[in-house]
């Protein structure tokens, strides 16, 4: 295994100087296990993207089916292939009106970058507002729309014609006008430390974007597939958008992205000019029966009324006085502490002590806490344990 580390190093592209360079054996349920037969009960669920654990039966099921029958066949859109289509119906099955037709991705920046096209081949028009800390992805398109400056200037010229407004300023939302062709935001801001619209502020850009003809994209990549006690988060703030962007958990482990319209404005993508967005891969099969499985899972169980009583169970438990506040919904919450210096501390020594902690990406005082939607409640208490000893040790250096 020193060698398979030597290579993870020499071979593969890292994305930070000092990655956590667990070795992995498997994983099942909730726990992940390294080749040092160490086991790690884990509350990050891959950054929200197994929401049914690791090897589910069902998901595991639905994949061995496929794999059996067919794997690539043809570029997305031209032949008709049922893991593809069912998925697509029973996205529209669980969506208000007119969320009706699902362009399937590989990955959800590549579902952004879908949508802001379709956004402007929609309205003629090129402005595109977005908000200060917001994360999309990582592609051309979606950093162009990401508000955190670090991370972008290496990266110019970007996008011509965005412009960002503050979440959550009512005040901000007169920069939205006749030229603007869509307002891009997440439904729960997530890299900016978990925050929630507050005062109706979501069902107020709707209203705006309703003025001025401008289309209103919902980025729902982490709080969508019932991580915040809804399908989709933004259920609880009165805001059907105009399109609306999935990824991570719908894959329920693998790969995927999806952006959901109205028949009206994703049939501008067919033609004028024809194949307006194309993918070789999107709505592969095997990752479609995957998430067709996962998404049955989870509408056709009690998996999502149950996120509501666990958060109520983290909040209770996680009382601490170094815990200055609990931010997020459901099972997507973040801990916010006093220093990073805290934060970095309590990410590495958890998993000393067997616990899976995470950051996030532009607010360096919190700990990302979203296990999969399965984790039990005597594994809650068994994690928050952990941090709460933790952090009785750093409160008493």
């Amino acid at each position: 295994m020193r060698k398979l580390k030597k290579n993870f190093f020499k071979h593969q592209a890292q994305t930070t100087p000092h990655p956590l360079a667990m070795e992995i054996s498997h994983a099942d349920g909730c726990y992940i296990y390294d080749t040092n037969n160490n086991i790690y009960l884990d509350f990050v669920a891959g950054v929200s993207a197994c929401p049914l654990g690791h090897n589910h039966h069902k998901v595991n099921e639905a994949i061995q089916t496929q794999l059996n029958k067919y794997l690539h066949v043809m570029v997305y859109g031209e032949y008709i292939q049922k893991p593809a289509v069912e998925l697509a119906k029973l996205l529209a099955d669980n969506l208000p009106e007119p969320l009706e037709k699902t362009y399937l991705t590989n990955s959800g920046t590549e579902a952004i970058e879908g949508a802001l096209k379709l956004a402007r081949r929609a309205t003629g028009r090129s402005e595109i507002i977005s908000a200060k800390n917001a994360y999309h992805g990582n592609t051309m398109g979606s950093l162009s729309v990401m508000g955190y400056e670090d991370r972008k200037k290496a990266f110019r010229p970007l996008l011509p014609d965005v412009r960002f407004i503050e979440f959550n300023n009512e005040a901000d939302l007169k920069h939205i006008t006749t030229r603007t062709a869509c307002v891009i935001l997440e439904t729960i801001q997530g890299g900016a430390g978990f925050i929630e619209p507050r005062n109706n502020y979501l069902e107020n850009v709707r209203k705006k974007c309703n003025e001025t003809g401008t289309l209103l994209i919902l980025d729902e990549i982490q709080p969508g597939i019932g991580r915040t006690g809804k399908l989709f988060g933004f259920e609880h703030y009165k805001c059907i958008p105009d399109i609306l962007v999935t990824g991570k958990g719908l894959g329920g482990g693998l790969p995927i992205g999806a952006f959901t319209a109205s028949n009206e404005l994703m049939d501008l993508l067919m033609d004028n000019p024809k194949l307006g967005h194309i993918t070789t891969f999107g709505g592969h099969p095997l990752i479609a029966a995957s998430a067709l499985a996962t998404l049955k899972e989870i509408t056709q169980s009690n998996l999502i009324a149950q996120t509501t009583i666990k958060e109520k169970l983290f909040r209770k438990l996680l009382k601490h006085t170094l815990i200055k506040e609990i931010r997020g919904k459901g099972l997507m919450l973040a801990l916010i502490l006093p220093s990073a210096e805290i934060v970095n501390t309590l990410v590495l020594e958890s998993q000393n002590r067997g616990l899976i902690l995470f950051w996030l990406l532009f607010e360096p005082k919190a700990v990302r806490i979203t296990p999969p939607l399965t984790i039990s409640e005597d594994e809650i208490i068994k994690g928050c344990s952990i941090i709460s000893k933790i952090l009785d040790d750093i409160a008493a250096k």
